[in-house]
Formats: structure tokens, C-alpha cells, sequence
């Protein structure tokens, strides 16, 4: 049975995790896909294609991507190479401290550039990524015209 598996789950967003998929036959070629929707409904996905190991397993932390949106070893490349679906979107969040990006992350066999594959894939598991810690608190600032927000850690 395949799994994909992100450590931690639940992150800020400029946190390190680790993405594992295991379960693969040995050496087969695989598609993985991380993909998200913004808070105006734009659509961004990332791909990157990967051989599984002797094991049967996919690190992108210590394998090379063989293409996609990068190549090589990019640990965090499925997140970095995000792309929006409608050229020219830039990837916002306005509303940070209570609602993460919720990350999809999903394991095709073989390779798919499709933006939606026809094909169920062989396992998916979501990653939160957060961009304010527990526990944080928001003051505003207006002074003049001068605008905005700091942020205290608890």
C-alpha cells in the first residue's frame, strides 16, 4: 500500500518538513504533486517526477527530482515551485492567524503534466502551513500615515 506522509503535519510556513512516500514496487516512476487553493479561489500546483528507491520509497530531501516544475535536490521544491493555474496570480494570504494554507499532496505512477490527472492517485495526504505561531499576538499600528501590524510571540 502506497503512503506519502509530511512531518510535521501542521508547520509555519517557512518551516522545513519532510516529505516520504513509501510502498512503491522498486525503481517505478512516479509523479509527486503538491497543489492548493488561495483565499480567492486561484488554484496553484507543483509536480516534480521521482524513481522510487531498491526500497520502494521517494525522499525528495536526499533524491533528485528528473524534472517537473525544478530538478534536483530540493527538499522543500514542491513547496518553493508553487505556480499559479491562471498566468500571473500571485500567491497571497491576507487572513494569517486564524486559517492555514492547506497543502494537497498527492502520489501518481508514471508521469502525468496534466493540470488535473483522469487517474485517482495512489495516495494523498494534506500538510498545514501556517503563518502565525499559537499563541501570537496582533497589535496594529497607525502612527500618521503610517500602517500596520506587529506581531509577539507569546
Amino acid at each position: 500500500m502506497v503512503e506519502v506522509t509530511v512531518t510535521p503535519q501542521s508547520s509555519l510556513a517557512d518551516q522545513p518538513v519532510r516529505l516520504l512516500v513509501r510502498g512503491l514496487p522498486p525503481w517505478q516512476l512516479i509523479t509527486l504533486r503538491a497543489s492548493l487553493t488561495d483565499e480567492q479561489g486561484e488554484h496553484f500546483q507543483a509536480r516534480a517526477f521521482f524513481r522510487a528507491t531498491a526500497t520502494g520509497e521517494v525522499d525528495p530531501g536526499y533524491q533528485p527530482a528528473l524534472g517537473g516544475n525544478y530538478s534536483g535536490v530540493c527538499p522543500m521544491g514542491l513547496f518553493w515551485f508553487l505556480q499559479p493555474d491562471t498566468p500571473f496570480r500571485r500567491l497571497l494570504k491576507r487572513d494569517v492567524a486564524s486559517s492555514p494554507f492547506l497543502v494537497h499532496l498527492e502520489v501518481f505512477g508514471g508521469y502525468h503534466l496534466a493540470k488535473q490527472p483522469k487517474e485517482k492517485p495512489l495516495a494523498t495526504c494534506v500538510a498545514q502551513r501556517w503563518f502565525v505561531a499559537p499563541g501570537t499576538r496582533r497589535l496594529p499600528i497607525r502612527d500618521g500615515r503610517v500602517r500596520g501590524a506587529l506581531y509577539l510571540p507569546p
